[in-house]
């Protein structure tokens, strides 16, 4: 089958070897005009030497896009999803997820700018990042045509990948390289931005492999964060946090200053077994720092401003939520659905909470908000005058009613709870006692229970 005529593509360019050899088999394969974009979202590594290998490689400088979007990153799409608490399968807080969207929207702007008919992405046909590009283009631009190179090639393997870009001159970095300068395979294939670094591939493939101690590139070993616990307080306004210790900070400034405490203090590590939405599972390793710092505290906020229903369905909604990010629906009609409602319970999410940071573990220790829906007056074990402990007897009644019915109607639905080869452990003059006692019936026992008249 012969390729689509392709006049122009803009790649997702990180300068990295995959990209890098892309860059070469796009101008080789499909004879188009490349166009590179290279993202800046707070990766930690310089972006600007990109360009230069952009423009070694052929690409007119008018052509490569190097874009600083980490404040866009954080506002838009870190904080929407923080504001839903959302977690995949429990502990993967979506680092690499919540970038593709923002990525694959910046490819489409700059294709309509100037004028390209496709774009392409350096994501492999096994993973996740696939699906989450590509339906992000296609939500976004559903005419333009997607390149992706791993479904079309046969350079399957590190191995050669490094010979094709030795093959045809393309730089290769220095920890692709042994000490004699030889291509070299890199233990880990990693991908990181503002809100996380993560970790795949070769000595992780196996599921009982611990990392090695080596491979954390942020955070400290919690063993060795300081002995001596460090207090911080963030201030939050409708769901989003906006300062640290009463300083005001742009979204990704603190972000950024939470993954240096979180980096200090050992926190945010992870190790899991996740469900790949194209059907196999794999074994990551995560970093997110801030991140898990953040989760803990907006939950701790929530719990003094959120009536109990609006929470708990709040909570009922996020597995669903973060499904769809995982999978790559940020665009999706659904999503805006419920981050509309997600949003509407963060009108007075507002005020301060106080947390603990100490060898790997965030704890809360003090919240307080103007919108706070704690009462001391009702929730105090002592005297109080604004509630009426015997109101609760008719509340305790009437939720217990249908049991009563049931015990009446239907007294096989609760007998089967009832040890009946407990009367034999009565002591003798216990059973002596009641020998001339009539036993009282299931509906009896459970009015004496709950002290009907």
């Amino acid at each position: 089958m012969s390729k689509k005529v392709i006049k122009k593509v803009v790649l997702a360019y990180s300068g990295g070897l995959d990209t890098s050899v892309i860059l070469k088999w796009l101008q080789e394969e499909y004879g188009a005009e490349v166009v590179t974009f290279t993202a800046d979202l707070g990766q930690g590594e310089e972006v600007e030497p990109a360009r230069q290998k952009a423009i070694k490689h052929g690409i007119k400088p008018e052509n490569v896009f190097i874009l600083d979007i980490q404040e866009e990153f954080v506002k838009d799409y870190v904080f929407p999803m923080f504001r839903a608490n959302a977690i995949y399968e429990g502990e993967y807080l979506l680092g690499t997820s919540i970038a593709r969207p923002l990525i694959a929207k910046k490819q489409i702007e700059i294709a309509k700018k100037v004028g390209a008919d496709a774009v392409a992405h350096g994501a492999t046909g096994k993973g996740n990042d696939q699906v989450r590009f590509e339906i992000g283009y296609l939500s976004l631009n559903p005419e333009i045509a997607v390149i992706a190179p791993w479904r079309e090639w046969d350079l399957n393997s590190r191995e050669k990948l490094l010979a094709y870009a030795k093959e045809h001159g393309i730089d290769i970095d220095a920890k692709h390289m042994d000490k004699d300068g030889n291509p070299k395979i890199s233990p880990y294939s990693m991908d990181a931005n503002l809100l996380h670094i993560s970790y795949e591939g070769l000595h992780l493939e196996n599921p009982m492999n611990e990392p090695e101690e080596s491979m954390w590139l942020w955070t400290n070993s919690p063993e060795e964060a300081p002995d001596k616990a460090e207090y911080i307080t963030i201030g939050y306004e409708n769901g989003d946090p906006v300062s640290i210790n009463g300083e005001k900070l742009s979204p990704a400034t603190l972000l950024k200053t939470l993954n240096e405490y979180g980096n200090k203090h050992g926190i945010g590590r992870i190790d899991i077994v996740e469900n790949r939405y194209v059907g196999m599972k794999a074994r990551g390793c995560y970093e997110t720092p801030g991140g898990t710092i953040m989760l803990k505290a907006h939950r701790a906020i929530e719990s003094i401003t959120l009536d109990r229903e609006e929470a708990h369905l709040k909570d009922e909604l996020m597995p669903r939520y973060a499904k769809l990010i995982y999978n790559g629906y940020w665009f999706s009609p659904e999503r805006e659905m419920l981050q509309a409602a997600i949003d509407k319970t963060q009108e007075n999410v507002n005020g301060e909470v106080k947390l603990k940071l100490y060898k790997g573990n965030v704890t809360v220790v003090g919240r307080d908000s103007k919108n706070s829906l704690y009462s001391p007056a009702h929730s105090t074990f002592e005297e109080d005058e604004v509630y009426n402990q015997k109101d609760a007897e008719g509340f305790i009644k009437l939720n217990a009613l249908r049991f009563i019915i049931e015990g009446e109607k239907q007294p096989n639905r609760a007998a089967k709870y009832i040890d009946n080869s407990a009367d034999s452990s009565l002591s003798s003059s216990e059973s002596s006692s009641n020998s001339g006692k009539k036993e009282k019936s299931f509906k009896e026992k459970l009015i004496d229970f709950l002290g009907i008249q």
